[in-house]
């Protein structure tokens, strides 16, 4: 009955009524523009200037006290934008480091959004800082979760910076974006983050508990005549790679590998968009910030891979973060080992302003990993999405796992998941919710394979309100997507066993936003989370209760208390001793808990929590420290120290557990970067250095030199270490 109720509710709550928009006419030029930060241009001079920017932040209420002006033009292959950020104020700008894809909270900036099919659903966003880094990124779910800055394209700016203002000037070409050729109005927003003043504001008015990136809050642009298709656009990225590497603890020779591929993209139209791999490596990529893991259950790690990126959002979206049928990081990765990948192709993009589709296809090789055989496996996707009422969608996704044995068809051995997830949000972005029903198919075991969920969230300027529901039995088995809680260790015959569960989680939060006063706003929260098994039993359940300060400085003071109740179903490691614990299985515990951050603006800031309380039948105290220097423009040195000890009357000693990771970001210039950091962790007994350094020659074209080593770190016995140089380059037909 409540899944009945969660569907009525979610239909009828697209509401209507949403944000009026201005408009903003866009006319088209024939001149040239030399894109040198410096509007001496005459058609700046004609364009309609997009001024009388709103706060943001730190109130929503009045314009910006911050002036802006904002320009935009087109021709036949690009769309051009300027502006004018004006700087009353003496002082550096706030900016982390001449790297591009920088944070935008933490960086003073200015950014255009676009919504080139006007659906409130999907977007670009384009950005620089005051010293001319660039930052571009897909904006998906209508912002509701910001930009996405992995999603790296080919386009063109530079700044000047001229004491009482730095000026801007764009140049992105039609063959970055996707769009359909023949629409006259697209949608758009600029914003302006000014961290001098401690001001962000927007053309478009978007209220403060709102992410500026959110396509509820845009402009409309009407073009003078429609953006026409960019004509051929194909790109062909092939690589080279090198590599030396030593496995110390196997005893293996020192190996020297090489290895050759190339990615390619083609413009099938202006808004369909097909990407080729043929043999791909992914060694440059950033290996995983390490985390100390007190859950029973594994954690999630995002995907960094660029050929995963672009549109993926349209097949990551399916689900929820702990309940996801599609999870790119299954694909050409085992337990943290590479599998190689022969080919793959991904077909994605909009047809038309209401279709939405994706098709994805990828081979991997056979491999051995640990002196067992991985065999070779087949991984397909398809997903439709389908906008209905004003910013709401209905999408279907099917996903299918075949493996190959000795290269040849498997008949028992394959896994699929045929999925239908319908999305809200409402015009006026307060209501945002999904519902979906997944249901698997596997060679054994498909009665009641199936998952279900719904989530609703009302997020007002005073009050956020969110209830969630889920739903997974054990038969689900979604192998190519990420469903940890299904799984649990019985640490007494170590093996992994499936679980049907019933989770709940409701939340409520309210906020005061004092006048006059350091603080900008502040308020308590209570948070609900509960797990039962399939007979309505109690497992998990947490309930918590806070108080938050947010500093109109960027700073802010969090307290909570915790009452747990859990109850073990199997004898489990709850302090990563080796040693299980089953007294009996029914535990109850609380924890205090208190974080800070300082000021973020600020060249040296830091931020600590710590948390101390019961711990199933003894105590547990923890604590975390991330203290950050900057030295502007070029480098942030950074170190973060989380400790762990648990202490249990069962034990000869307490369990000490420790990771440490200082890192080091250098940007000589903006197109010569270097990072290293270190990372000491007690958990899993390994300390690893990470050094990356990265020549950006030409545009999207890279050079990266990669090292990396591996230490056991109770004794520092080394266990494997390697060197990588890779270069890749960006042609464009």
């Amino acid at each position: 009955m409540k899944y009945h109720y969660s569907i009525f509710l979610l239909l009828f709550l697209n509401i209507v009524y949403g944000q009026s928009d201005h408009k903003l006419h866009l006319f088209k030029t024939t001149e040239k523009i030399k894109i040198d930060g410096i509007l001496d241009e005459p058609v700046w001079k004609t364009c309609e200037p997009a001024g009388d920017f709103w706060q943001n932040f730190p109130y929503d209420t009045c314009l910006a006290k911050t002036k802006t002006v904002a320009y935009v033009t087109y021709n036949e292959t690009s769309i051009f934008i300027a502006a004018i950020c004006y700087d009353s104020l003496p002082g550096n700008y706030v900016i982390q480091s001449l790297k591009r894809d920088f944070s935008y909270p933490v960086s003073d900036a200015f950014v255009v959004t676009l919504d080139p099919f006007s659906d409130g659903q999907n977007g670009f966003s384009f950005g620089v800082n005051p010293y001319g880094v660039q930052r571009e990124g897909l904006i998906a779910q209508g912002g509701l979760q910001g930009v996405t800055t992995i999603w790296d394209n080919k386009w063109i700016s530079e700044v000047k910076r001229n004491g009482t203002n730095w000026t801007v000037e764009m140049e992105i070409p039609f063959k970055s974006l996707r769009y359909k050729a023949d629409l006259t109005q697209w949608k758009i927003n600029f914003a302006r983050n000014d961290l001098k003043r401690n001001e962000n504001s927007t053309l478009c008015k978007v209220p403060r508990q709102y992410n500026i990136a959110s396509l509820a809050f845009t402009n409309e642009l009407h073009w003078e005549t429609a953006p026409k298709k960019a004509g051929p656009n194909v790109s062909i990225i092939p690589y080279a790679i090198g590599k030396i590497g030593k496995d110390y603890v196997a005893g293996t020779n020192t190996t020297y590998e090489g290895n050759i591929g190339a990615d390619a993209k083609i413009a099938v139209s202006s808004a369909l968009n097909l990407d080729l791999t043929i043999n791909p490596d992914f060694s440059q990529v950033e290996v995983d910030r390490q985390i100390t893991n007190l859950t029973r259950f594994s954690l999630f790690f995002p995907e960094q891979r660029q050929f995963f990126t672009e549109n993926s959002d349209l097949f990551a979206s399916f689900g929820f973060s702990q309940m996801r049928p599609f999870f790119s990081r299954r694909i050409g990765l085992s337990n943290g080992s590479a599998i190689p990948i022969i080919a793959g192709a991904r077909l994605s993009g909009k047809p038309s302003k209401n279709w939405r589709i994706g098709v994805m296809d990828i081979q991997t090789a056979k491999a051995k990993i640990n002196n067992s055989d991985v065999f070779s496996q087949n991984y397909f996707v398809g997903a439709i999405q389908r906008n209905v009422f004003k910013r709401s969608n209905v999408a279907m996704i099917f996903v299918n796992r075949q493996q190959f044995d000795t290269s040849k068809y498997s008949v028992t051995n394959y896994n699929r998941v045929l999925g239908l997830d319908y999305n809200l949000a409402s015009a006026d972005n307060k209501w945002n919710g999904k519902i979906f029903f997944h249901h698997s198919l596997s060679n054994a075991n498909n009665n009641n394979a199936f998952a279900h969920a719904s989530w609703i969230n009302y997020a007002s300027q005073k009050i956020n309100i969110h209830w969630n529901h889920e739903y997974m039995d054990k038969n689900y088995n979604a192998e190519t997507g990420f469903t940890p809680h299904v799984f649990q260790k019985d640490y007494s015959t170590n093996t992994i066993t499936k679980n049907t569960y019933w989770r709940l989680e409701p939340s409520i939060a309210y906020f005061f936003y004092p006048k006059n006063s350091i603080i900008n706003k502040m308020g308590p929260s209570i948070y609900m989370d509960y797990y039962a098994n399939k007979n309505l039993t109690t497992t998990d359940l947490l309930l918590q209760g806070g108080y938050d300060i947010y500093f109109t400085s960027s700073a802010s003071i969090s307290f909570d208390y915790r009452n747990f109740y859990t109850k073990l179903i199997y004898p489990t490691d709850v302090t990563f001793s080796g040693i299980p614990i089953f007294l009996n299985d029914k535990y109850r515990y609380q924890d205090v808990v208190f974080s800070f951050k300082t000021n973020q603006r600020k060249t040296l800031n830091a931020g600590a929590g710590v948390s101390y309380g019961s711990y199933f039948t003894g105590n547990k105290l923890s604590y975390n420290a991330d203290i950050a220097f900057r030295k502007q423009p070029y480098g942030i040195f950074a170190l973060s120290y989380t400790h762990n000890e648990i202490d249990m009357p069962y034990l000869s000693k307490k369990v000490v557990l420790d990771l440490i990771g200082p890192r080091i970001d250098l940007s000589f210039t903006r197109s010569l970067f270097f990072t290293a950091f270190f990372q000491y962790n007690s958990q899993i007994n390994n300390f690893n250095i990470n050094a990356r350094f990265q020549w950006r020659f030409k545009p999207m074209s890279d050079i990266f030199i990669v090292y990396t080593d591996n230490y056991v770190s109770d004794n520092f016995n080394q266990k494997n270490k390697g060197l990588v140089v890779k270069f890749v380059y960006w042609l464009g037909l």
